[in-house]
């Protein structure tokens, strides 16, 4: 998917999550969502650490959920296999079950950008409820500044956290 695909499907979703630009400049941008899930950690987890259940097939390059595997342990891969190769879409670099994930790469397009990511996963829970926080730091190069992918970005990750959220709360990411 291309950057100007990527920003017309941010902008169709944008108002069906709430989202947050917490920072854009030419040379950067951070994004975040934070969600409530009426389901303890334990479970958020569970449902997190396998994308291909809730991650939309239509952001991926295969276009299959299935396609989509993490291995949730340090420098472990979030991958996707394609019919004749396959992607790595970030890399582990911290973990602490049921509370925290982070990874570190470019997702889709901005891989072919001159760009790092963070994208961090932080859990916590009360009363069998969690609250998720999903941050997503992104800096480096980008023609004509990555400051305006920064809204085509935190819509797609939103409408992500939200078919995370369905799929925690209900079973089906839809």
């Amino acid at each position: 998917m291309n950057l100007f695909a990527l920003a017309l499907c941010a902008a169709g979703l944008a108002g069906s999550a709430a989202a947050e630009v917490i920072d854009a400049q030419q040379g950067g941008f951070t994004v975040r969502q934070t969600l409530t899930i009426a389901a303890p950690a334990a479970r958020a987890w569970s449902a997190l650490i396998v994308p291909g259940t809730w991650w939309d097939p239509a952001h991926s390059y295969s276009h299959d959920g299935k396609a989509l595997r993490l291995d949730p342990r340090p420098g472990g891969l979030w991958s996707e296999t394609l019919p004749d190769g396959g992607v790595v879409h970030m890399t582990v670099v911290y973990i602490q079950p049921r509370q925290a994930l982070r990874l570190e790469g470019a997702l889709g397009p901005l891989q072919s950008l001159g760009v790092a990511g963070h994208l961090t996963f932080a859990l916590t829970e009360k009363d069998d409820v969690t609250t998720l926080v999903e941050t997503y730091d992104v800096g480096g190069h980008a023609p004509g500044g990555l400051d305006k992918l920064a809204a085509p970005v935190d819509g797609v990750l939103a409408a992500q956290m939200q078919r995370l959220k369905r799929a925690v709360e209900t079973g089906k990411p839809n």
